[in-house]
């Protein structure tokens, strides 16, 4: 009786521990600031994207057709509709409704093949980087990744000095980043999650 004792003792004991060890190995959370850049909306079309137009069973009015500055694209039936700063669903509705006073329950679909983005959203890289430009933003953008686009930094960068502008709530904040740390020394703490409309701006070093 005793040994029986013992040993269940001794299997209550080894279950508690691996279930301990499996806690411990459990993924953590994700952070704050990754959650909130996964909830971000679906991507809107910008001037100087490109959509594919698919009309079912209409192929004579199926087109790829570019979104012109002022916002707006225009094919044979529909002229001067607002595409930025809308998703391809909702433009695919838009189409919808105006090819409807020729076409008897259009089914449209729109694709977007060249990706630019709203001005508003764009990802600006200014200062020491090696190829400075506005990138499109993508869902889950990292600060790595930025410095992959443009090619990483010049040799006068400071790079630990450069700062994040971002809008928050409408008022513009610094964020400090540490661009040598990520890098040089492959410190992935230092890779944080970019928001549209960010400006990453890199100084020039003092020495």
């Amino acid at each position: 009786m005793t040994y029986r004792l013992t040993a269940r003792a001794a299997i209550l004991a080894a279950t508690a521990s691996l279930a301990l060890l499996l806690g411990g190995c459990a993924t953590p959370p994700a952070p704050a600031e990754n959650q909130a850049v996964a909830a971000n909306p679906d991507y809107k079309i910008g001037p100087g994207d490109a959509v594919n137009i698919i009309v079912w069973r209409n192929p004579e009015v199926s087109m790829s057709v570019p979104v012109r500055p002022d916002g707006k694209i225009t094919t044979p039936l529909v002229e001067d509709l607002q595409a930025a700063g809308k998703t391809s669903s909702e433009l695919a509705r838009d189409i919808e409704k105006s090819l409807s006073k020729y076409i008897q329950q259009p089914v449209v679909t729109v694709v977007v093949t060249n990706f630019i983005g709203n001005y508003s959203e764009q990802i600006r890289v200014i200062g020491q980087a090696a190829k400075p430009q506005a990138l499109p933003y993508k869902r889950d953008m990292s600060l790595m990744d930025v410095l992959i686009a443009v090619g990483g930094v010049t040799d006068f960068a400071a790079g630990n000095r450069a700062t994040i502008i971002r809008n928050v709530d409408g008022k513009p904040q610094r964020l400090a980043v540490r661009l040598d740390d990520l890098v040089r020394d492959g410190d992935v703490s230092a890779n944080v999650a970019m928001r549209p409309g960010d400006v990453l701006v890199i100084p020039e070093s003092f020495f």
